[in-house]
């Protein structure tokens, strides 16, 4: 049954949880953008398809944003209480620490089932769309994205620097390298131009002027080439940019994706790759064993025979002078064969390794994340109720301290599992491993009233010091 004590604590929890939880959403968007900003420059995209992806990109952060929401939010919340003698008067009721803060673990355990819903069921799709988009954004290349001074390769069959532009039209020290796939390349030298495209953003037009042509002819590789040299007082160069516009990639071909899979899927998946790298054993000896035929038979002739195992030091005394090289160079010629087909097994099952550790590491994710709703609780509640100050001040500062130590462990635990360093649970399980001690040490601190975090009692102990330090000093 809710208490009124129940709804008092729930009540003042929901308003910083929401705005919060916006707030760190909004800064995780921004980050991501950030991060990709290059992808998003100059290629033309339509505000619809803009709006559609920040929803995607929103949707996948929901469950990072949601820890950091409730820590904030319960660190301002208790700190709220204890600013304003609230958390005095109910512990001077005789209601322990523990109780009051059972409805707001309540709320963060219902957010940490709602933050697994969003990653097991609504973040694969959302991911699985976000990635088609991106895709597409990537390929869909610009037609004034060509800085100054920089190769610009992206136009197919071409390759363009331009010495200095003027207001994005007028250009200067242009060169053109147009390929021909084969070993001659012809090149356009102009001193100045300009640089328009057509109205239905299909051609980029080169108005070139004082400038030279290069040119080969002829059969590459021989001495039947002619080479030619053309000056122009003006030149026309035409690029078809039809192959640039945003397409739509069907979603079905990122759909195989480790983060576009439910736990089911993850689950399904995962004992697929672990018969897969039990069978390269197997494998191994049906490929590898006929290619070497003779390995199968025993040498008894060679074993039981004493005196010509003494009469013949190696087995290159039986090789003939005249056969020596027929034969060592059968002998490098199978050598490399098995190299290779050991390299390409060796290849295979380290990326089956590879593709089950991200497979098991995506799984541990799904209930990380929705965990740290717990932990980032355990930490909050206690440091509200310590430090007893409300607002976005110094709560706002060691919430973005542990969330940045929360973020680096979780990172370098998934990098780590990556890596093959750790095993998948040890790895996505690292930041709760080290921030539950933290949690339950506050969680006790904060039941004893501890001040570790009162600025007044540094400074009273401070005081008390240097009182004592004076009063030494007089005595002497």
């Amino acid at each position: 049954m809710i208490k009124k004590l129940d709804k008092l604590i729930i009540k003042a929890f929901i308003g910083p949880f929401l705005a919060t939880f916006f707030i760190a959403l909004f800064i995780l968007v921004i980050q991501f953008f950030w991060l990709y900003i290059d992808e998003f420059v100059g290629k033309g995209i339509d505000t619809f398809t803009l709006l559609r992806f920040i929803a995607y990109v929103s949707t996948t952060l929901v469950p990072l944003a949601l820890p950091l929401g409730i820590l904030l939010s319960s660190i301002m919340t208790f700190g709220n209480l204890g600013e304003s003698f609230e958390l005095v008067a109910i512990k001077s009721a005789g209601i322990p620490l523990i109780r009051f803060m059972r409805p707001v673990l309540i709320v963060s355990a219902l957010l940490g089932v709602v933050a697994f819903a969003f990653a097991n069921y609504v973040i694969p799709v959302a991911e699985l769309k976000m990635r088609t988009l991106l895709y597409d954004i990537r390929v869909a290349k610009p037609a004034f994205d060509i800085k100054e001074g920089i190769f610009y390769k992206k136009l197919d069959g071409y390759t363009i620097k331009i010495g200095r532009k003027e207001n994005d039209s007028i250009i200067h020290n242009i060169v053109i390298y147009e390929s021909s796939y084969t070993l001659q390349d012809n090149i356009i030298l102009a001193d100045k131009g300009t640089m328009t495209i057509s109205p239905d953003q299909r051609y980029l037009n080169f108005h070139l002027k004082n400038g030279w042509r290069y040119q080969e002819k002829g059969n590459p590789g021989t001495t039947e080439t002619d080479y030619y040299r053309l000056g122009f007082k003006e030149y026309k160069k035409v690029f078809d940019l039809s192959s640039f516009k945003l397409s739509k990639t069907a979603d079905s071909t990122f759909k195989n994706y480790y983060k576009m899979l439910s736990l089911q899927q993850l689950t399904t998946v995962v004992d697929s790759l672990q018969k897969l790298t039990t069978t390269v054993a197997n494998k191994a000896q049906r490929e590898i064993a006929p290619t070497l035929p003779l390995q199968m038979i025993p040498d008894s002739v060679w074993k039981k025979s004493k005196p010509l195992k003494q009469k013949i030091k190696s087995i290159e005394a039986l090789i003939p002078d005249s056969l020596k090289t027929n034969v060592y160079t059968a002998l490098t010629s199978k050598i490399s064969g098995v190299k290779n087909q050991v390299d390409f097994l060796s290849y295979d099952y380290s990326e089956q390794q590879k593709q089950l550790r991200l497979h098991k590491s995506e799984r541990h994710r799904k209930f990380t994340l929705s965990f740290a709703c717990i932990v980032l609780f355990l930490i909050g509640a206690p440091l509200g109720s310590i430090i007893r100050k409300g607002g976005l001040g110094l709560p706002l500062v060691i919430s973005v301290l542990f969330f940045i130590a929360f973020h680096i462990t979780n990172t370098s635990g998934e990098k780590l599992v990556k890596e093959d360093v750790l095993k998948p649970f040890s790895g996505m399980w690292l930041s709760t491993m080290i921030l539950v001690p933290f949690g339950l040490f506050l969680t006790w601190k904060a039941m004893q009233d501890s001040t570790i975090f009162n600025a007044e009692f540094y400074y009273r102990m401070l005081r008390k010091l240097k009182l004592n330090r004076f009063l030494k000093e007089k005595e002497k």
